[in-house]
């Protein structure tokens, strides 16, 4: 690495951590800046940075929980899964502890440090950002299995946190799977979600190395009880019977790890799930009406279940037609996902729809859904669901599962000066 690169890394980290009023950086090694000198505590209290959730458009950065879980989805994402490419771990820790400082300036809509810098040197933030409102960005952090093969940290990893199967329809490509490190950047902005994923990858440059990305737009879950239920790309409403927002319970007992946990510092966090699920659009557009609706088990204007009259009905597995068959087709996806083959147990979705252009070889469109969970425990609320879909789903003749990635998603930063990965790095 050239003096040039290892001085712009420095000055983009200390930019952001002084920008930020905080010291998560410095204190990640061990309290001394790069130069070695010693940097005071912050003398801003702690939390405070957070209490800009009562401005419009803000979301708190602080709290008990990562923001973007259990946050009203917002309408963009950018996402991306990094390497680490470092060998020093204190050069680590300093990288994770700036992401936290530059995460807390983004999301309160300021830029990571001063605008105006040297003229011979490039700016500090880059800029896509400034005259943009945060848009209720969001930034959720997440630790891939792999990320503990590093540095010695196999005792550090939860045991629940290993790769996923291979499920049946799949054909995943490892060029855009897994990761040691997740970054989920939500807004109403898809400028100001791609701007995090930007800086960040900047910031981490040497230490991080991008793997892969997904921009998606459109959310394809309902989060919470004021928003209308949205349409994925097959055109059918998605996520009606989603965990929302306004259901702290729900989350409790089906999202936010708990004290069963074999490590400490999961608890109050979460597992995150990613699968890129391309959809065979051109197929999908010249199947009838009719085999849709049998396909999914709704009907396509409003969405309520086939026997139903409205979206919200409740789904009638037992309901059949004069001719004694099941309104709801045995392999219906709806019938097939359904909590009630899986003694009640619910996940959490935060998906986005996607369209990343043409497929060269086919002409055809790469479009389709990037589904995103969020659950207490991969093993009983996911994998057997997505067992079951892989074997018997109708939709399997219109989808294919490209990318798969698992993340453990430490809890929240508790206040100025924590940072990610703080309760389980020595």
């Amino acid at each position: 690495m050239s003096a040039s690169d290892l001085s712009r890394r420095e000055m983009l980290r200390r930019a952001a951590v002084s920008g930020a009023g905080v010291v998560a950086a410095t204190t990640a090694v061990g309290g001394a800046d790069r130069a070695g000198a010693t940097v005071p505590p912050s003398s801003e209290p702690a939390g405070e940075a957070g209490a800009a959730d009562a401005t419009p458009g803000v979301v708190d950065f602080y709290g008990a929980h990562q923001a973007g879980i259990d946050t009203p989805a917002q309408d963009r994402l950018a996402f991306a899964a990094f390497d680490v490419t470092t060998a020093n771990i204190d050069d680590l820790k300093a990288m994770l502890g700036t992401w936290a400082a530059a995460g807390a300036r983004l999301t309160q809509g300021l830029p990571i440090g001063a605008t105006e810098t040297h003229p011979e040197r490039p700016p500090i933030d880059t800029g896509e950002a400034f005259d943009l409102e945060p848009a209720n960005l969001t930034i959720t952090v997440g630790f891939g299995p792999s990320f503990f093969d590093k540095f010695d940290l196999a005792a550090r990893r939860p045991e629940l946190l290993v790769d996923l199967p291979v499920f049946r329809n799949d054909v995943i490509d490892p060029a855009i799977s897994g990761g040691d490190i997740c970054v989920q950047a939500c807004s109403n902005d898809p400028q100001v979600a791609f701007h995090v994923v930007r800086n960040f990858a900047r910031i981490g440059r040497g230490d991080v190395a991008m793997k892969w990305s997904q921009l998606g737009f459109g959310r394809t879950s309902s989060t919470t009880t004021t928003q209308a239920t949205p349409r994925n790309l097959l055109g059918f409403r998605d996520g009606t019977n989603n965990i929302k927002h306004e259901a702290p319970g729900d989350f409790d007992e089906f999202v936010w790890v708990g004290d069963e946990s074999d490590q400490d510092w999961m608890v109050g966090g979460t597992y995150l799930i990613t699968r890129r699920i391309r959809n065979l659009i051109e197929t999908w557009d010249n199947t009838s009406l009719r085999e849709q609706e049998r396909v999914i088990g709704r009907t396509k204007d409003n969405g309520a279940p086939l026997g139903g009259a409205d979206e919200f009905d409740a789904v009638d597995l037992e309901a059949a037609g004069d001719d004694g068959a099941p309104l709801i087709d045995p392999l219906a996806h709806i019938r097939l996902a359904s909590p009630t083959n899986f003694g009640g147990l619910k996940m959490l979705r935060r998906g986005y729809n996607f369209t990343d252009g043409m497929d060269p070889v086919t002409g055809r469109l790469d479009a389709g859904l990037f589904f995103i969970a969020f659950v207490r425990n991969p093993a009983t609320h996911f994998i057997p669901v997505q067992r079951a879909l892989g074997v018997n789903d109708l939709l399997n003749e219109y989808i294919r599962h490209t990318s798969s990635g698992i993340f453990a998603v430490p809890p929240g930063l508790a206040e100025v000066g924590d940072w990610y990965g703080k309760a389980f790095l020595p």
